[in-house]
């Protein structure tokens, strides 16, 4: 319930203007990111596109209401069908359209947890929607001439996310393991942690240089220097939050005591208010 809860405010932060659940309105923006590689905005999370002679290979697919405006965006670019779609978590807004491209023949690949988690979340919906190939910690698509290599970092947005990177074309999608230029979502619940997402963003800063193209799971094309701001702020949250910790303040006390004030114009956003970031903060230190 709260995936679907998360997804719903997504759709509503990135389409304000929209009614909840109505998609009529939504366009897909494509954007060029490197030869082959597209980035597809819409509601939800970002997708990332891989076209070539071998098919297209899609990095998440956002709401099944959107399937037929992302197929024509796609078709926009290759006349070849999807073939692989890589799921980077669970979430609903990155996975909405794994039924309708499973049954049109797309092979889904996601993490071992996501699995896991869509069957349990989704158990009256068709086996179409679940991955069909899943891993545990890296595999490595030799796809459309790239070297498309995925690895499951630490536990960060949730226990299943994957990161891709395009070797060959210094380009990184980073899943929801990156809000650019925003507090980020910590799904407690379904095993995140900030411990976790400060380890992947490092791990993904490690990979690339200064020219790398960065996707991330929501917001703007970014760079490694955006990575590394998102890391510097989540150090920071995470300081503060570890000091009102060990004066002994439950939860509710941090966060009247307001410990984010100074970065919240900057980071702060409709999904993720102050609030929620130590809330997510506080819970993510103090488990067990």
């Amino acid at each position: 319930m709260k995936s679907i809860l998360y997804a719903a405010a997504i759709v509503m932060t990135t389409a304000p203007a929209l009614a909840q659940n109505d998609f009529s309105e939504v366009e897909i923006k494509t954007t060029s990111v490197a030869k082959g590689v597209y980035m597809l905005a819409g509601a939800g999370g970002n997708i990332g596109l891989s076209v070539g002679e071998d098919g297209a290979f899609l990095i998440d697919d956002q709401f099944a209401p959107l399937n037929e405006k992302i197929l024509a965006a796609i078709a926009a670019v290759t006349d070849k069908p999807v073939e692989f779609v890589l799921n980077t978590h669970y979430h609903g807004d990155h996975t909405g359209g794994n039924e309708l491209l499973g049954k049109s023949g797309a092979h889904i690949v996601a993490h071992d947890n996501v699995r896991a988690r869509l069957a349990k979340a989704k158990p009256t919906k068709s086996a179409a929607a679940l991955p069909v190939i899943t891993f545990s910690d890296t595999t490595t698509f030799h796809w459309n001439g790239q070297e498309i290599y995925i690895f499951h970092p630490e536990n960060a947005h949730t226990d299943g996310d994957a990161i891709v990177y395009f070797r060959n074309l210094n380009v990184v999608h980073m899943g929801d393991a990156m809000f650019s230029g925003r507090y980020p979502y910590i799904d407690i619940d379904a095993g995140g942690s900030l411990e976790g997402y400060i380890a992947s963003l490092q791990s993904a800063a490690a990979m690339i240089d200064e020219n790398a193209t960065v996707i991330p799971g929501h917001g703007p094309i970014s760079s490694k220097a955006d990575i590394e701001r998102s890391i510097t702020m989540l150090k920071d949250v995470r300081t503060r939050i570890a000091a009102l910790i060990a004066q002994g303040l439950d939860e509710d006390a941090a966060v009247a005591a307001d410990p984010l004030a100074d970065l919240n114009e900057e980071w702060a956003w409709r999904f993720i208010t102050s609030e929620k970031m130590v809330r997510a903060a506080y819970k993510s230190l103090t488990a067990n």
